[in-house]
Order: C-alpha cells, then sequence, then structure tokens
C-alpha cells in the first residue's frame, strides 16, 4: 500500500524525554507505552474531579489502580508484631462509602503528621481487600486543602481536575504535570506542523472541532461541555483512522487472485453427509451456503465464523475443509494448544471414520489422511506427518505454532482454518498462509461471542457468519453462585453435588486460576511483590493444592487427576484420553481446558475463585459440561462480597446462557483499549476515547467517510495527515492484524 511516513517536522512526534527529562519519559514508556507528545495528549483523562464532588468509593474496582478524591475520617496508628512493627490506618470518605489507606512502619511515621482528620485530597493506589474492607496499601497522594497553600486549592476550587489511567510507578498528577507541559510547549509555537487526520471538509460536514482545540478541551475544560465536545471530536479520529485501514484492507483483499474451490457432487464431501448419524441444524447449513459460496469465488475467502460454546463450529469447518479437499488441495487447522489441536484431531477422526484413513488397510476408497503436527511428536512421526503434507497424501492437517516452522511444505494448500483465533498473533497467521502458492481461504473461527459494534470495529473486512443454534441433543446448563466465605456449608453442598454426578455415572471438571507448581508459585510471589500489596489477599488458588485437598477431602474415594499447561505433552494427552473415556472421575485443571475439550459425559464443573476469570471466559469453561443428553451444573464458587463488581459479575454469568449478552457485560468491564486485544498485535491498541458499545453512529458514520475517501483515493495522496495518523496509531503490524482479523 505504499506507507508514507509521517510528517518528520510534527512537533507530535517528538519524544517525551525532549518534554519532561529522561526518568520520567522512562516511566511512561516502560508503564505506560507512552514514547511521543502525541503519544502523551492522547492519553485521555479517565473522569475529571470538582470541587465538592463526591466519588462512590463503594463502587471502586478490586485489584485496579485508582485516583480517588476524599476526605479523611480518622487516622489510628497501631503496634503489631509484639510491637516490633507499626501500621497506620487511615480511612477517607466521600459519604457514600469508606475506603482504608494503610502505611507500614517507617511509612506509618513519615505521613502520621500529615494524614490527620479533614483534610482533603487525591490517593492513588490498587484497589486491595482485606477482612471484607477495600484498601489501599501505600498509596500517592497530593492533599488539596487549605494548608497546601491557596494555589493548591484555587486549582482545585476554580476547574474540572483530570484524572488520568495510572500505575503504580506514576500518579495520575504526575501525567497531568507532563501534559501542562506539553500543551505549553505547543501553545509556544502556535501549534505549528500540527496536522489533522480529519479532512476539512468532514469537519466542516459533520460539526466537529480542530485537532489542536480538542486536545486542550480535553485536558484543560473549563466547563463540561468542552470535555463532550472535545470527546466527540477524538472519537472520531480513532473511529475514523480505523475505517480507513479497513476500507484499504477491504479494496486491497479484492484484488488477490486465489484458486476457486467448488466441489463435485461425488466426492469426499458427498460421502461424509452420506454417513452422518444426524441433521445439520438449519444455522449450520446457512452458514456452510455462505462459505461454500466463497470458496467458489477466484478471490480469498475472508470469514470470521463466531458461534456458541457447542454450536457445532467445527463440523461446519470440516465440512469446509473436506469440499477444499475434494478440489484436490489442502486444508490446515491452527489450534492455539496441543491439547485443543489433540482433541480436534481426535473429534475430526472419528467424524469421518474410515474416510480419514486413506492408504491404509480398510481405508474408504474417497477417503483422505488426517495428520497432526505438534511440536512434541516423535522424529518418526514427525517426518511422516511433513512427507504426507508435501505430497498431499494428508488433505488435512490439525497442528498448532508446529505448522508454521520453515520445514513444513504444503502440495496445494487452498485453505487456512484458524481456531480461536485471539490466541495467536498476525506472524503466525501470516506464515502460514505464506505456505500457500495464491493466496489461500481463510476461515477465522471464535466461540466468543462478539457484539456487533465490536465486529464492525475489529474485524470491519471480514465476512462474519453467526452460529447461535445449538445442535439436536445438546442440554441445557444450570448455573450457580456459590458464595464461600458467607456460606462455607453451599461449598461443602457443592462437593456433594460432584459425588452425586459421579454416583450417576457422570464426571466432574474442578478449575483452578493457578498451577501450583515450584514456578508458578514463584510467578505468583513476584506478581504481588510487584503489585506492591502487603500480602494480604491470598494468592489464587492452585491446581495441584485443591486436587490434594480434594482427593483427601470430600471426593476421597474418587479417581481425581490433574491437568495443567506445564504438564508434559504425552502426560497431557493421556490425561485427556483417560478422561475421555470415562477411566476418571474428576479433572482438576486449568483454563487449558477452556475451548475444544469435548466430553459429553462431563456434566459437573465446579470454577474455584470465580471473580477471577473474565465473564467471557467463564461462559467458555462452562460451555465444557452439558455436551451430552444428561444437564450441565456450573458451580462458581467465590469469596468475594457481596455487593461488589467482582459478584455482579458471577451473579450476570449465573443468569443467562446468552453468550453475546454476556460479551457485552464483559466489554463494558474492561478499558475500550483492550477491544484490539494487544495479545493479538503486540501493538498498542489505538482505541482509547471510542466505546465501540455506546459509539455505533460514529463508528457507522465514520465508516462510510472513509469508504468514499478510499474509493476516491486509494493511496491517500490527497491526504498526507491522515495518511500519518495511519502510519502512526495504525502501525504496519496493526494494518496487518486487522487484515487478519
Amino acid at each position: 500500500m505504499g506507507a508514507m511516513t509521517a510528517t518528520a517536522t510534527n512537533p507530535l512526534d517528538e519524544p517525551l524525554r525532549r518534554l519532561v527529562g529522561d526518568r520520567t519519559a522512562k516511566v511512561l514508556d516502560e508503564h505506560l507505552g507512552l514514547r511521543t507528545t502525541g503519544d502523551l495528549l492522547h492519553h485521555y483523562p479517565r473522569r475529571y474531579a470538582e470541587r465538592g464532588e463526591l466519588t462512590r468509593l463503594a463502587d471502586l474496582p478490586v485489584d485496579e489502580y485508582v485516583t480517588v478524591v476524599a476526605q479523611i475520617a480518622k487516622a489510628d496508628k497501631r503496634t503489631y508484631g509484639g510491637g516490633s512493627g507499626v501500621r497506620l490506618e487511615v480511612q477517607v470518605t466521600d459519604g457514600s462509602g469508606a475506603l482504608t489507606l494503610v502505611f507500614f512502619n517507617k511509612s506509618a511515621h513519615v505521613h502520621a503528621h500529615r494524614l490527620i482528620p479533614g483534610r482533603r485530597g487525591m490517593f492513588s493506589g490498587k484497589v486491595t481487600v482485606f477482612n471484607r474492607v477495600r484498601q489501599l496499601a501505600h498509596p500517592d497522594y497530593q492533599l488539596l486543602d487549605a494548608d497546601e497553600g491557596k494555589e493548591a486549592v484555587d486549582a482545585f476550587a476554580g476547574r474540572l481536575i483530570p484524572l488520568y489511567p495510572a500505575v503504580k510507578q506514576i500518579t495520575s498528577w504526575r501525567i497531568a504535570q507532563a501534559v501542562d507541559t506539553a500543551l505549553n510547549s505547543l501553545e509556544a509555537i502556535d501549534w505549528q506542523g500540527v496536522g489533522d487526520p480529519l479532512p476539512e471538509a468532514l469537519r466542516h460536514s459533520r460539526g466537529l472541532t480542530g485537532l489542536p482545540q480538542a486536545l486542550e478541551l480535553v485536558h484543560r475544560p473549563r466547563a463540561k461541555a468542552d470535555i463532550a465536545a472535545a470527546r466527540t471530536r477524538l472519537k472520531w479520529d480513532e473511529a475514523f483512522v480505523l475505517q480507513v485501514a479497513l476500507a484499504r484492507r477491504r479494496a486491497a483483499d479484492s484484488a488477490l487472485s486465489a484458486v476457486p474451490r467448488k466441489p463435485g457432487p461425488d466426492g469426499l464431501l458427498t460421502a461424509f453427509d452420506a454417513r452422518l448419524p444426524f441433521t445439520l441444524t438449519d444455522g449450520q447449513r446457512e452458514v456452510s451456503g455462505e462459505i461454500f459460496a466463497d470458496l467458489a469465488q477466484p478471490h480469498p475467502m475472508h470469514r470470521l465464523l463466531q458461534g456458541e460454546v457447542g454450536s457445532g463450529k467445527t463440523m461446519v469447518a470440516l465440512r469446509a475443509m473436506l469440499g477444499v479437499v475434494d478440489t484436490g488441495g489442502q486444508a490446515a487447522m491452527l489450534a492455539p494448544t496441543e491439547v485443543l489441536a489433540q482433541q480436534h484431531h481426535r473429534s475430526i477422526t472419528e467424524m469421518m471414520g474410515d474416510l480419514a484413513e486413506s492408504g491404509m488397510l480398510g481405508g474408504a476408497d474417497t477417503g483422505t489422511k488426517v495428520v497432526l503436527l505438534t511440536g512434541s511428536m516423535g522424529a518418526a512421526a514427525r517426518r511422516q506427518a511433513l512427507l504426507d503434507l508435501v505430497t498431499g497424501e494428508a488433505g488435512i492437517v490439525v497442528g498448532t505454532h508446529a505448522l508454521i516452522e520453515d520445514k513444513v511444505k504444503f502440495h496445494d494448500l487452498g485453505l487456512v482454518v484458524v481456531d480461536e483465533q485471539h490466541r495467536f498473533g498476525v506472524e503466525q497467521r501470516d506464515a502460514l498462509r505464506a505456505k500457500a502458492e495464491r493466496p489461500p481461504h481463510l476461515l477465522v473461527m471464535t466461540a466468543t461471542p462478539i457484539p456487533r459494534t465490536v465486529a464492525m470495529t475489529v474485524f470491519g473486512d471480514l465476512d462474519t457468519s453467526v452460529l447461535s443454534q445449538l445442535p439436536a441433543g445438546r442440554s441445557p446448563i444450570a448455573s450457580h453462585v456459590v458464595p464461600a466465605a458467607e456460606k462455607p456449608h453451599f461449598l461443602a453442598r457443592a462437593w456433594e453435588r460432584v459425588r452425586e454426578e459421579v454416583s450417576g455415572g457422570h464426571q466432574a471438571y474442578v478449575v483452578c486460576p493457578r498451577i501450583g507448581d515450584e514456578e508458578d508459585t514463584k510467578a505468583a510471589a513476584k506478581a504481588a511483590e510487584k503489585a506492591g500489596g502487603d500480602g494480604e489477599r491470598r494468592p489464587p488458588l492452585a491446581v495441584l493444592d485443591v486436587a490434594g485437598q480434594l482427593a483427601a477431602g470430600p471426593l476421597n474415594g474418587l479417581r481425581v487427576a490433574v491437568l495443567h499447561g506445564r504438564m508434559a505433552p504425552d502426560a497431557k494427552d493421556e490425561v485427556m484420553r483417560a478422561f475421555a473415556a470415562g477411566e476418571l472421575d474428576v479433572l482438576v485443571a486449568t483454563t487449558v481446558i477452556e475451548v475444544g475439550v469435548n466430553v459429553p459425559n462431563a456434566t459437573v464443573m465446579v470454577i474455584m475463585d470465580a471473580d477471577r476469570f473474565g465473564v467471557s471466559q467463564l461462559h467458555q469453561l462452562r460451555g465444557r459440561v452439558g455436551r451430552g443428553s444428561a444437564p450441565g451444573l456450573c458451580l462458581l464458587v467465590s469469596e468475594a462480597p457481596e455487593a461488589s463488581g467482582a459478584r455482579d459479575r458471577l451473579d450476570a454469568v449465573a443468569r443467562t446462557l446468552d453468550g453475546f449478552a454476556l460479551s457485552e457485560i464483559d466489554l463494558e468491564q474492561r478499558r475500550e483499549g483492550d477491544v484490539l486485544g494487544q495479545a493479538q498485535s503486540g501493538a498498542r491498541s489505538s482505541l482509547r476515547m471510542l466505546a465501540v458499545m455506546d459509539d455505533r453512529e460514529v463508528i457507522e458514520a465514520a465508516r462510510e467517510e472513509a469508504v468514499r475517501i478510499v474509493t476516491a483515493d486509494p493511496e491517500l495522496t490527497a491526504h498526507p495527515d491522515l495518511r500519518g495518523a495511519l502510519d502512526s496509531l495504525l502501525d504496519a503490524e496493526r494494518e496487518e492484524f486487522l487484515d487478519k482479523g
């Protein structure tokens, strides 16, 4: 696409160290990813404080860094450890709730004379819970009352105070000081050289303010109307640049050529369909029709298949792969973990039967070979798999990252299926697609339902298919929250329910957040130390600890085994095989079972420390039960207080099986900047202001404008400032990520 470099003289590209010094610049870079003046000015306030405003302390999220404005109600200094230690407890209030600030030993003495009742200030730190009370341990603070000097009081009373997303290493007010320095330097040169990514005609037609004014108003608002005007303009920046990137990718994709893959009437697909012991759902037939129509085109399919847990996505993908094999091509399915790759390989070969045994005794004449390729395979099996791929003997390969290695060659790769796409980076998907002589067709699958506005923002260059109908025979899943701290007898009853299910011939999962081996325990301790807590909130429950306690206690006598990501691949496969065969009663596991694991006889899942998992992740885990004819049961065990955001999330999961409704809740709980998925691209997200759940109108309008501009000027020759914004906000990696979905 001929990337252009942003204007060299643009002051927004200046390194921050020139403005704020090396030390502050290093902290901003390492902990917030802010490297230039533009990065800093696009780090917008999370909210604004004003004199008399009462922050609702009761709603503070646990385990997040926050800044609050509150008044000191009381302060107590106490000794502990037989008098060897000193602890200062300061209670601050906003009239609706209270928060405790905690300082230990030397810090307790240092801060005791400043933090006295009646003083008001801004307090910043990580929210933790101790004895069911929210607290900040060793917070940073800035007092705002008269004793701090008239200037501070006037600044606080006279204008809205921006409160920035911050981290332990740099407080909101230090970020505010850096922003002030940046704005002053730009005002000194009258913003000369700062381009505007929104074309003038677009700004005029949409009634949007210019970029310099928007940045001034968002950081230094005089009234709430200033904030609204700035936010509207800055949302447009993000939505428009994203939609321009997507429109350019769509235009480039439509120019690529691919081999049309149209299966004949009497091939492998027909033979497979004839043997199916069940009827495809209406949804599966409809989505398959969309996919086969794409495969028949002379340009590559780019389709996103999203479907509820257990909706039959694998069946749809397999039929597409068989159709490609019918045309003489090969299909590769990329899975994020060895457990999932092995599970897919097992499911596909079981569904195909002798059709998956081409060249073997008893194999069907119309069949093909289905091979597995993972990093842990033995040398002989690996050599055979590689040979089957390069000769074309194997029509289908299921594998992990091992598929991407240089040694892997295909005879004619025609279709790439990426399962759980959010687990893969751009380079990995690219490397696999590059193994085809001409661009292969691409089918991306996810079991995480994606709200329409997110799909339009993130996957705007992919055609989307949705499977929401569950296949016949799937049972409903009942979900309940088990408040272990308030009602320990509920937890005892949960283990009784597990025993009841097992005595009825069924099996159970128990899921824990951590593994509990030496490496994992060290990592947890290091994370706690880095968080700056005093260790009062216990670490998450671990598989190895819980499995031992259950086997010796409430599940004594049952066949209990563990499964986690650091086990040897052969050991993992053996445990999954034994569990699938009914040789184990209870599997205590990490989230390694989150996707793809299919054991219809498993009917109950107990998720320990459920509040430590995300909403969509809980929904994914829950989907591992109720996969057969017996009803499923999911028990969400938590010590989170009843009136807390964590419990609200768990109650939402327990209330509904609608993954799309839960995905909206999940998105609302997370920062908007996470929408594009930092882990997928390796780049910092460009969404800081745009709320994809609420700004649908802006997104749709920006898409219209983007299509119009890109159609008229694909290289953006007439729009150098827009091209520069595209390069800085959506670097090459980001733009490629948008292409792949």
